[in-house]
């Protein structure tokens, strides 16, 4: 008979006889498996790109605008706002040509007064936001306060109310003076009775005389 040799493990068995045996070990250590990298078929997370806000106070940016809107307000800035525009006109039409920055049309002019009126607009319209919110604020003090002021003219007329009723079964001074007057005439009554009967039954006898 043949002698059969016995067959030597191919490469790949090995591998995966390598490749189980770890796999087992690692599910009895308790590892995680590794996470799965997303397929075709998955959406793809959209990253949104941070970009950086410059950080501003409002409260200080709000009292700028308050105030550039008061000074708006005032007649100083008008003057000083028409004498810059006549002193502008009269430069650029009776200098000369070559010291001219702004020749008739006043382009550059009106581009000034256009960026001005472009800033000031947003900046009046904040600072009439602040005096609303301020003034609603007001309004909401002044509502509490007056609903206080009911609420405590309410338990002062109540307690009014109380005291007067409570005062009825009490004796006042006037009272008093009525109830003595009318004892002191009955009293006068009773004193002028007892004279007129007195007089009517005559003198008494005295005792023991004639």
């Amino acid at each position: 008979m043949a002698r059969t040799e016995p067959k030597e493990p191919s490469r790949t068995g090995l591998r995966r006889t390598r490749a189980d045996r770890a796999g087992s070990d690692r599910a009895g250590s308790g590892a995680l498996p590794r996470r799965r990298t997303p397929g075709l078929d998955s959406p793809q997370e959209t990253r949104r790109r941070v970009v950086p806000r410059p950080s501003i106070d409002p409260e200080a940016f709000g009292r700028l605008s308050e105030g550039f809107a008061r000074f708006m307000g005032t007649p100083t800035f008008l003057l000083y706002m028409s004498g810059v525009i006549v002193l502008w006109v009269a430069w650029n039409t009776l200098a000369p040509g070559g010291l001219r920055f702004d020749p008739y049309a006043f382009l550059f002019l009106t581009l000034v007064l256009s960026l001005q009126a472009s800033y000031a607009a947003p900046l009046i319209l904040l600072a009439q936001n602040r005096q609303d919110d301020r003034d609603r604020v007001a309004l909401e003090q002044d509502r509490q306060r007056a609903e206080r002021n009911l609420a405590d003219t309410e338990y002062l007329a109540r307690e009014v109310a109380a005291l007067r009723i409570a005062m009825r079964d009490v004796a006042t001074r006037d009272f008093l003076r009525s109830e003595l007057r009318q004892l002191v005439e009955e009293l006068d009554d009773r004193d002028e009775r007892g004279e007129e009967r007195a007089g009517a039954r005559g003198p008494r006898p005295r005792p023991g005389g004639r």
